[in-house]
C-alpha cells in the first residue's frame, strides 16, 4: 500500500485531476456562500432589483383599449392578477399618465404613501413607509402610440423576504446541487479522457524507452508525437543514447579487437615453448598459455554474441544440437568420470527458432559448467521439451547470494575443476537474450540445475 500511495503521489494524472476536484469543490463552495449570503442577508440592492425586474416584466405585458388607455395586462399575466387582490396589503401596481394621474390601479391611494406621488418620471427605484413596513417600488415607462404612461409596482420587505428565504432559498440549492453534479460528471469526463489522450505520447515513449536494450542502441524515441512540454526530455534522452551507443561501440569494438591481436602472440609464444625442451616449467608454462588462450577465444564470442547481426534464425532441432554438443564434450566428461544423459519428450522433428551456431554454444557452456562441477561417477543430465531445456548435475552447487552473480563476467565458482575464464555464463545469458529466451539457475539440492525457456509463440527476438 505505501508503494501504491507514492505512486499515486507522483501521478501527473492524479495530480491534476486532485487540482480539478479541489478547484470544484471550491467553486462550489464558494457560489453557496455567495448565495447564502445574498439570499439570507437583508439587502436593499437585491430586494430593489427584484421589484424593478418585476416591474419592467408587467410594463412589457401592459394592454391598452381602442382609446388608447391601458386596460390591463395579457393573458399569460392573467394567472398572476389574483395575487394583487388576494395579498392587496403587500403588493400593488398602479398606472399613471404623463400628469402624474392615475388610470389603473389594482389598490386603492391608501396604499401608496404621499412619498410616492412625486412625478413617476423622477424615480425609477424608491421606497416608501406604509404603516411602518418598508415597500420596495419601482416604475418603468411605457410608450403607445406616442404617449408616455408609467407602471408603478410595489411590495412589501416582509413578503420579498418570505419569498427568499422560503422559495428562493431551496431552488437556489437545488441549483447548486444540479450544477455541481452536471460539473463533476461532465468536466470531469472530459478532463480524465483529456489527460488520457495527452499522456498516450508519454506511455508510447516509456514503452519504447523499456524495449530499448544493448542490442538495440541504435533505436530512439519519437520526438513529434510528445507534447512539447516534455520533448526537451525526450530529446535529452536520445542524445544521451547516441553517447551510451557510441561508449558501447567503442568498447565491443575495442573488446574484439583487443582479443583478436592477442590470439597470434599467444600462438606464437606456445610454438616457442613447445620448441625449447629444456625450458624450465614447461608444462607450467603450456597450462597458462592455454588458460589465456582459452580467455582469448571466451572474449571474441562474447563480442560476437553482443551484436545482433551475427545471428540468423532459422528452424533448428534442439535434440540435434543438444547431441552434438554432448558428442563434443565426450572426452571431457570421460576424463571426469562424468556420465552425459539426455533425456526428455522431445522429438527431433520439434525445432526452435534459434541460430544453430549461437544455441550449440549455449548447450555445450551450459553442459561444460555443469561437467566442471559434477562429482565423479555421477551424471549431467540434458532435459528437453517443447519449451523448456534443462541442463542439471549433482555437484555441490553455489550458495543462494550467488545465484545473481553466477551470470556475471569472470565471476567462477570454487568448485569447478579448471581454471576457466568466468565468460561461459555470460556467453549464454547474451545467447538467450538474443533469441528472446529466459535463463535461469536454481539450487537443486544437490547440485545446480539450469533452465532456457524460449517464447511461446515460437518466433525469435528481433533486437
Amino acid at each position: 500500500m505505501p508503494f501504491v500511495k507514492t505512486i499515486w503521489r507522483n501521478s501527473i494524472s492524479f495530480k491534476v485531476l486532485l487540482a480539478y476536484v479541489a478547484g470544484v469543490g471550491l467553486s462550489i463552495l464558494l457560489i453557496a456562500l455567495g448565495a447564502f449570503v445574498l439570499i439570507t442577508s437583508r439587502n436593499d440592492i437585491l430586494l430593489t432589483m427584484d421589484v424593478a425586474e418585476r416591474t419592467h416584466e408587467l410594463a412589457g405585458k401592459l394592454l391598452f383599449d381602442a382609446a388608447g388607455r391601458p386596460s390591463g395586462f395579457d393573458s399569460s399575466e392573467g394567472d398572476r392578477v389574483w395575487t394583487f387582490k388576494s395579498l392587496e396589503e403587500e403588493i400593488g401596481y398602479r398606472v399613471l399618465d404623463s400628469n402624474a394621474n392615475i388610470v389603473l390601479a389594482s389598490t386603492d391611494d391608501a396604499f401608496w404613501s404621499p412619498a410616492a406621488t412625486h412625478h413617476p418620471s423622477e424615480h425609477s427605484r424608491f421606497k416608501f413607509e406604509r404603516e411602518g413596513i418598508t415597500m420596495y417600488a419601482a416604475t418603468a415607462p411605457v410608450e403607445h402610440d406616442g404617449k408616455i404612461w408609467y407602471l408603478q409596482f410595489a411590495a412589501s420587505e416582509r413578503l420579498m423576504e418570505l419569498l427568499h428565504e422560503g422559495f428562493a432559498w431551496p431552488f437556489m440549492g437545488a441549483g447548486i446541487v444540479l450544477f455541481s453534479l452536471v460539473l463533476l460528471i461532465v468536466f470531469g469526463a472530459c478532463a480524465y479522457f483529456t489527460l488520457g489522450y495527452a499522456l498516450k505520447p508519454l506511455r508510447e515513449v516509456s514503452e519504447s524507452a523499456a524495449a530499448i536494450s544493448p542490442r538495440s542502441l541504435h533505436s530512439r524515441l519519437e520526438v513529434k508525437t510528445v507534447p512539447s512540454e516534455v520533448a526537451p526530455l525526450v530529446s535529452s534522452f536520445n542524445s544521451a543514447l547516441e553517447r551510451l551507443e557510441h561508449g558501447f561501440r567503442l568498447q565491443q569494438e575495442f573488446l574484439a579487437t583487443a582479443a583478436h591481436e592477442l590470439k597470434t602472440p599467444l600462438a606464437l609464444i606456445r610454438a616457442q615453448i613447445e620448441l625449447t625442451e629444456d625450458c624450465q616449467g614447461r608444462g607450467a608454462l603450456l597450462n597458462d598459455v592455454a588458460h589465456m588462450t582459452r580467455q582469448v577465444q571466451q572474449l571474441l564470442l562474447l563480442a560476437e554474441t553482443s551484436e545482433a547481426h551475427n545471428y540468423s534464425f532459422a528452424a533448428v532441432s534442439v535434440l540435434e544440437v543438444a547431441k552434438e554438443a554432448a558428442n563434443y564434450l565426450q572426452r571431457m566428461a570421460d576424463a571426469a568420470d562424468v556420465r552425459v544423459v539426455l533425456a526428455g519428450h522431445m522429438d527431433a522433428q520439434d525445432s526452435w527458432q534459434a541460430d544453430r551456431s549461437a544455441l550449440f554454444t549455449l548447450v555445450k557452456n551450459l553442459l561444460e559448467n555443469a561437467i566442471q562441477h559434477a562429482p565423479q561417477g555421477t551424471e549431467v543430465r540434458v532435459e528437453l521439451t517443447a519449451d523448456m531445456l534443462t541442463v542439471r548435475d549433482w555437484g555441490s552447487g553455489v550458495e543462494r547470494d550467488q545465484l545473481t552473480q553466477i551470470f556475471a563476467r569472470f565471476w567462477r565458482g570454487s568448485h569447478r575443476r579448471d581454471h576457466g575464464a568466468g565468460l561461459g555464463l555470460t556467453i549464454c545469458k547474451e545467447i538467450a537474450r538474443a533469441h528472446g529466451w529466459t535463463l535461469s539457475a536454481q539450487r537443486a539440492e544437490p547440485g545446480l540445475s539450469f533452465h532456457v525457456s524460449r517464447l511461446t509463440s515460437d518466433q525469435p527476438y528481433e533486437p
